[in-house]
């Protein structure tokens, strides 16, 4: 088994040295053309788009142009006739790709709308955070039968400088499935190998696009999903760190519109991220999660009763206390227990939506609100039905991405909101008069204090495969670490959908396996309410567990 290697500065400033040649990544974008025989340089939809970068020919001019015309051809085939709301981040790469896209939407006749702001400075619009696209898809369609409208979101999320991202969201508003997301690569890769010859594209003139107010519908809508009224009342002193990210002008409209005593900690734009401080590994990476990357935001905690952080597209949060950064988890149990009890307008019968390697605080929080809990695969996707219909209130994954219903029980966004989740820091200071830290040492008091862990164990890319495909009757251990086995999942409790991996489940603590999609490694994810010790039986008897069941 193996836990993180901490690079020697991680947590300190970045340097020269650390910081990507942008005129060489733009000039890789244009320049190399993918191999179509070479899978690595394919185009391959994850659970939040393409991803990749210009430098290894795996996010290059050729991969955005058969994407999108692969997405013309699928809205086309779905009935989406409507506007085409299209959003870019602060990467470097995001500019350029904007750009393709809008060459190949536009001449496949498609209304695409974009930011109708001025702050990047190129004529392209503002930048535009995740949650405001999926903002603005909702408010578009509520109500519509046809002429719904779709959008694309040009963004890696929180990766480092040199990556690029492009993913695709449908009327829904949310993460597109497996479905589109598979029939789009498939798409997209017939293109490249044929040379893109089906490929529609024209010159990018500016007069062409529509323009959409993404920041100013996003702001006004904010008191219907957040109690702004009682933070500018308790006068909460808040800090806001982008990142360097896409909402860096909305934090600062936010502050102006509702009148709140809101310091953008760091407003810079620098597509090196100069400013940040470094990851785990060594690497520039916008991990608002991350207590090496938040290091700046953590060391300046004392000038603020709560300060937060977003990645780059803001589909991320994260919750600086007095005590520190938040672990994901902790913040997630903390702000189920407030919103509940504060939120007298959401259905009755909604319930708590969690991916299956979330904290089982989680699972004790809701159960003890009296709440029904609704245990996901990994991706916020499987939330977004349950968000439209008003059956989920609150849908949240243990890497620091969630969104909640409007206080009135509508759907706010179906795609991750880390703007509202940090807002929402914020209400619960001013409400309860507490911090979130202090509220999760109440819960810890009540429930137990978990300790939770994620681990990488070296494998085969025939046995990732083998892992993916487990049923419970390939485990035949009837004990985890000195207790009985109560549960052994290969599909979701919430929504019978495959884990895509294997979790086991006792009384007091529990392990779920999943195979990486990037690394020959399997990920452990476990959790004790027994203390570390016990977490560290779990985790050796885990590697047990699977191992004999892969045979």
């Amino acid at each position: 088994m193996a836990e993180p290697q901490i690079h020697p500065r991680a947590g300190t400033p970045a340097t020269p040295e650390d910081l990507v040649d942008i005129d060489a990544l733009l000039a890789a974008y244009h320049e190399r053309r993918p191999d179509p025989a070479d899978a690595a340089q394919a185009v391959a939809f994850g659970t939040s788009g393409h991803r990749g970068s210009s430098l290894a020919t795996t996010f290059n001019d050729d991969h955005i142009a058969a994407t999108s015309q692969a997405i013309c051809e699928y809205r086309a085939m779905q009935g989406v006739t409507g506007p085409l709301f299209i959003g870019r981040d602060t990467h470097a790469l995001s500019e350029p790709a904007f750009v393709t896209a809008c060459e190949v939407f536009l001449a496949n006749g498609v209304h695409v709308l974009a930011d109708s702001g001025t702050t990047a400075g190129d004529g392209l619009g503002g930048y535009t955070p995740t949650p405001a696209v999926s903002h603005a898809i909702l408010q578009h369609n509520r109500g519509l039968v046809g002429g719904r409208a779709d959008g694309v979101v040009v963004t890696p999320s929180h990766n480092p400088p040199q990556d690029g991202g492009f993913k695709y969201n449908p009327p829904d508003g949310g993460p597109a499935g497996t479905e589109a997301t598979g029939w789009i690569a498939r798409r997209a890769n017939a293109l490249l190998a044929d040379g893109l010859a089906g490929v529609q594209r024209k010159p990018l003139e500016l007069s062409a696009l529509g323009r959409y107010d993404f920041l100013g519908a996003y702001v006004a809508d904010l008191p219907s999903v957040v109690d702004l009224d009682a933070i500018r009342a308790a006068g909460v002193h808040i800090g806001a760190d982008p990142l360097g990210g896409a909402s860096v002008a909305y934090w600062a409209a936010i502050a102006e519109r509702h009148k709140l005593d809101l310091t953008v900690v760091n407003p810079d734009v620098d597509p090196q991220f100069g400013f940040m401080t470094l990851d785990w590994d060594g690497k520039i990476r916008m991990d608002c999660s991350s207590p090496y990357a938040m290091a700046s935001l953590v060391d300046r905690r004392g000038e603020f009763q709560v300060a937060t952080g977003n990645d780059a597209d803001s589909d991320r949060h994260g919750i600086v206390t007095a005590d520190g950064l938040m672990n994901p988890n902790h913040f997630l149990a903390v702000a189920i227990a407030h919103l509940v009890e504060h939120r007298p307008g959401w259905p009755a019968g909604a319930g708590i939506g969690k991916t299956a390697v979330s904290s089982s605080m989680i699972d004790r929080v809701v159960a003890d609100l009296g709440r029904r809990l609704v245990e996901t695969p990994v991706g916020f996707k499987w939330f977004v039905p349950g968000l439209i219909s008003g059956e989920i209130a609150f849908g949240g994954e243990e890497s620091a991405g969630a969104s909640f219903l409007r206080s009135d029980g509508g759907v706010w966004t179906t795609d991750k909101d880390g703007i509202i989740l940090a807002l929402l820091a914020s209400e619960i200071v001013a409400v309860t008069g507490e911090t979130p830290s202090e509220r999760y040492r109440r819960l810890t008091a009540r429930f137990g204090a978990p300790a939770y862990a994620r681990i990488d164990v070296a494998t085969t890319p025939e046995a990732k495969k083998r892992l993916g495909r487990l049923s419970g009757d390939d485990v035949a251990a009837t004990e985890l670490a000195g207790e009985p086995i109560t549960a052994t999942l290969t599909t979701a409790p919430g929504n019978g959908e495959p884990l895509g991996g294997l979790k086991v489940v006792t009384e007091s603590g529990w392990f779920a396996a999943r195979p990486s999609g990037t690394e020959d490694v399997y990920k452990i994810y476990a959790e004790s309410f027994r203390g570390p010790e016990h977490l560290a039986r779990i985790q050796a008897e885990a590697q047990e567990v699977v191992d004999a069941a892969l045979g």
